[in-house]
């Protein structure tokens, strides 16, 4: 099983949701399908990025199932620390960073927090672009009007995405509209240049 951002993930076999869920309870229903249909085309992705998701399903349902089980979680919260890393500047950035209150480190962290802040929204926008057209590809790269879906997508028109999508499998086109929901909003400006251009 991959890393992934979150533990939803959702199954499409042969273009329709087979199951949405923990990876434990999709796993689960990918082995069912397979046991009924061994050559149907299932195909995972994680909710959060649309990356795929790779699932054992050797053995039992029971196997299965505790292999793709979620650790049980510990009392207590978890140990918060700091990570030690290589950071490369020009001697006037130490310079500067040496004289702020706090020190290097706490400057450092102080500037990212704010950067992060600063760009919160076209990031969200940008990572929602970039799920929706990861799935797309994925799914309906040989759809009608799939180029056309994708320059409404990452020029956050929502209805013109919608319009696009019209005649396709609507699993397909919910999934997608779910994940590209953060970019197509009103207030959401175009985060990135469209890759497939």
């Amino acid at each position: 099983m991959d890393e992934r951002e979150t533990g939803a993930c959702t199954a499409f076999l042969n273009g329709n949701r087979l199951a949405s869920g923990t990876p434990e309870d999709v796993s689960v229903a990918c082995r069912a399908a397979l046991a009924a249909a061994p050559h149907a085309e299932i195909r995972v992705f994680d909710d959060a990025t649309a990356r795929p998701v790779d699932f054992d399903l050797r053995g039992s349902t029971e196997e299965v199932r505790a292999r793709h089980a979620a650790p049980p979680r510990r009392p207590g919260r978890p140990k918060l620390g700091v990570v030690a890393r290589e950071v490369t500047l020009l001697p006037r950035h130490w310079e500067w960073l040496g004289a702020q209150r706090g020190g290097a480190s706490v400057a450092l962290r102080r500037l990212i927090d704010e950067a992060r802040a600063e760009s919160a929204a076209a990031d969200r926008t940008r990572a929602a672009q970039e799920a929706a057209f990861r799935f797309l590809q994925a799914m309906a790269g040989d759809r009608p009007h799939f180029e056309e879906a994708i320059r409404a997508l990452f020029a956050s028109d929502a209805g013109r995405f919608a319009a696009q999508m019209a005649g396709w499998p609507e699993d397909i086109t919910a999934y997608a509209r779910k994940l590209a929901s953060p970019a197509l909003t009103p207030a959401a400006a175009p985060a990135s240049r469209d890759p497939a251009m």
